[in-house]
């Protein structure tokens, strides 16, 4: 119990394995509460025009955050302040923090003002008609407009809450940041009940612009004043740590990852059809849970340790840590696609089906997301392989590529979606986060940092013939509890077929690696290899016996 207690002590330094496990139980817990909040707004607005109106006002403040601050917050920021940490150099690590928080805060400032400004003719060119297909009505612009204009400030909050998160993980502090987004959430779900009557569905904008202040700024911020940050306001841009973070900034800054654009292509194109953003929005939110415990969740945890292991030259070690990684990332996702696509239907159903959002919305979405189920895999990885890039101090080289591959898929989108229709898109979106893994993973290899002959390839290959067959088996025996009975849904079928499908899909995988012989049930229940095996062996040991220490 003492040992559980302290693990979730904010002052607690997480090892590699436990930053891990943490940031998983805080992804979880966030994703139930942001499952309440879609649930909440299906049941309100469901899919609709005025949905599709607040989804599409997320575009242009997510814009603005990626464009102006997409360097910042936890990435190349951490692995600059990390090797002053490793160089015992504290008060040149404060300093940065401190130049960097003051002169991209003011940045972010007039970048808001600006995009306030230019918010109508953005919100024409990006959803209005056009020739290609028909796009949002002179109404739902106008509520697009209105709602991107309330969210834009948050994203100065956001900024700066990822800035200052990225201390805390740089000393080894997940718990505050962990819990940010869970607050953020909350106070969306609470700016609808609240003001839903009064403010209609520009209350959930409200209340996500307060969330933003109160959960990833504020959750952050007092974290931070537990150990000291030692700020001081400071516009010395001729810093060399300062110039040496823009070198490393301007090309995640410039360049565009598919991993990000690919929500505002498919927003974009889904504007065409009066509740086909929402649909499909919710199809890819659903979707976005496993990956954010899958990839995101190990994503972040490891960039710290990545970070230190590069800087400490031990290349053997980061090598074998990011192919581990990587390995156990994938084969897990993988797995989880097998149980993912067999469950699209009633899954969707139980989570979203509720007052304006029909069964037919269910159905509809359930395509979607089980197309986007395939790619599950390559999001989880390619996370791993760029913060593998970014530990190394390198960002232009992968945001070359991926910004490359961002503009050779637009014509692939266009296409799917012209002769497919919306489904078109799904596949598209998998094609380019396909490309994009594989563009990250040659370039580490070409670069001799990770080489991919080293990747346990007979285990993936494992996991994957398990996975088609659990899930075969798993579509087989869910047609005994039909899902549909006079043209309607049943929760109590939903839940029905989900237990069958989840009982079925796994003893079919227990069976499956236990007579492939894998040894991917063992890799996993190993605690402090579950993510970076080298260093739980021994190799730079001293990084995880660190983190013990209260």
């Amino acid at each position: 119990m003492t040992k559980l207690l302290r693990f979730f002590r904010p002052s607690h330094q997480h090892t590699a394995f436990s930053a891990t496990m943490l940031l998983i139980s805080a992804v979880m817990l966030s994703r139930v509460i942001g499952y309440a909040r879609d649930a909440y707004i299906a049941w309100v607005y469901g899919a609709g025009g005025q949905t599709d109106a607040y989804v599409a006002a997320f575009t242009l403040p997510d814009f603005l955050n990626y464009i102006v601050a997409g360097g910042a917050a936890s990435i190349t920021f951490i692995s600059i302040y990390t090797k002053f940490l490793a160089e015992k150099r504290d008060a040149d690590a404060q300093k940065t923090f401190s130049i960097i928080i003051t002169v991209m805060t003011a940045v972010m400032i007039l970048g808001t003002i600006f995009t306030e400004v230019f918010t109508p003719q953005f919100v024409s060119w990006m959803f209005g008609p056009s020739r290609s297909h028909a796009g949002f009505s002179p109404q739902q612009i106008d509520l697009c407009v209105h709602l991107t204009r309330i969210l834009l400030p948050a994203q100065i909050f956001f900024y700066v809450g990822g800035v200052v998160s990225a201390v805390l993980l740089s000393h080894r502090l997940f718990l505050f940041p962990a819990f940010g987004p869970l607050i953020y959430n909350v106070f969306i779900i609470l700016g609808g009940v609240v003001g839903g009557r009064h403010f209609g569905i520009a209350s959930l904008a409200y209340g996500a612009l307060v969330g933003s202040v109160a959960g990833p700024f504020l959750a952050s911020v007092i974290g931070a004043a537990r150990i000291g940050t030692g700020y001081k306001p400071s516009f010395d841009v001729t810093n060399p740590a300062f110039r040496e973070w823009v070198k490393l900034s301007i090309p995640l800054m410039l360049g565009v990852s598919l991993v990000t654009a690919d929500d505002w292509i498919l927003r974009h194109y889904a504007a065409a059809g009066v509740g086909d953003i929402t649909r499909l929005t919710f199809a890819k939110r659903l979707f976005a849970v496993p990956i954010a415990v899958l990839g995101q969740a190990t994503g972040q945890a490891s960039l710290p340790f990545f970070a230190r292991l590069f800087n400490e030259k031990k290349l053997k070690e980061f090598a074998g840590t990011v192919n581990d990684s990587v390995y156990r990332v994938s084969a897990a996702s993988l797995l989880a696609t097998g149980w993912m696509m067999v469950a699209a239907v009633p899954l969707i159903d139980l989570v979203y089906r509720r007052g304006k959002f029909l069964f037919a919305d269910t159905q509809t979405s359930a395509i979607y997301f089980f197309w986007f189920s395939l790619s599950l895999a390559l999001w989880s990885a390619q996370g791993l392989y760029a913060r593998a890039f970014y530990a190394a101090g390198d960002t232009l080289t992968p945001m070359v590529a991926v910004s490359a591959i961002t503009a050779a898929s637009l014509p692939v989108y266009s296409i799917l979606f012209h002769a497919f229709g919306v489904v078109g898109l799904a596949w598209a979106s998998d094609i380019g986060i396909g490309a994009n893994l594989l563009a990250l993973a040659w370039l580490l290899h070409r670069r001799k940092l990770v080489r991919l002959g080293e990747l346990r390839w007979g285990e993936l290959g494992k996991a994957a013939l398990t996975s088609v067959v659990a899930g075969a088996i798993s579509f087989e025996v869910a047609k005994v509890v039909p899902l549909v009975s006079a043209g309607h849904g049943s929760y109590l079928a939903d839940v029905l077929q989900l237990a069958l499908v989840s009982v079925t899909w796994t003893a079919a995988v227990a069976a499956g690696l236990w007579l492939l012989r894998s040894e991917l049930p063992g890799d996993l229940r190993r605690r402090k290899g579950a993510v970076y095996p080298a260093v739980a062996q021994g190799e730079s040991k001293e990084i995880l016996d660190a983190g013990t220490q209260p």
